[in-house]
């Protein structure tokens, strides 16, 4: 054997573990968003049961998963948004989910100089998470839809739809 095939030899075997690497990973990406889609369904119905029946009805371990749990720390802000955004009966632009945000936990934006951008930064943020989808509007406006699976069933919630 020369140096030439030996060579070409080791070049395929990288070739191969790189492909081979590429291809697991994208099935766990894959994978991952189906997970993401799931949690965010379970999560959703979850919080339309709490929403009906009142916190009382979950658990101090259930309210730690949702994020709904009494903490003395200040990062309910996204929480706040996120809840917002799973509870909207249509896409909410981010001017409507600071709305709610205002109208549920003003406290948590009090800190914040410029709100609406803020809550822009975290729906942006939830998007980059896999947990919402940025679509337009029938206004043409960029709005957000928490993820939940397509053939999830339609969420029902004694909640009025965001104001515009």
């Amino acid at each position: 054997m020369d140096q030439g095939s030996n060579g070409n030899g080791k070049a395929d075997k990288v070739q191969d573990a790189v492909r081979m690497a590429h291809e697991e990973l994208r099935t766990l990406l894959q994978q991952r968003a189906e997970l993401t889609k799931r949690i965010g369904t379970v999560k959703q119905n979850i919080a339309v049961l709490a929403n009906m029946f009142g916190e009382g009805a979950l658990n101090e371990d259930l309210l730690k998963l949702l994020d709904r749990r009494v903490t003395r720390r200040q990062s309910g802000f996204t929480n706040a948004c996120r809840l917002a955004l799973m509870e909207s009966r249509h896409p909410a632009t981010a001017r409507e989910v600071c709305g709610q945000v205002q109208q549920k936990a003003a406290g948590v934006l009090k800190k914040h100089k410029d709100p609406l951008a803020s809550v822009t930064t975290v729906l942006n943020r939830l998007v980059d998470y896999g947990e919402a989808r940025s679509v337009v509007n029938q206004n043409g406006k960029r709005a957000f839809i928490w993820v939940a699976e397509e053939n999830a069933e339609p969420r029902r919630s004694n909640l009025g739809a965001i104001s515009a």
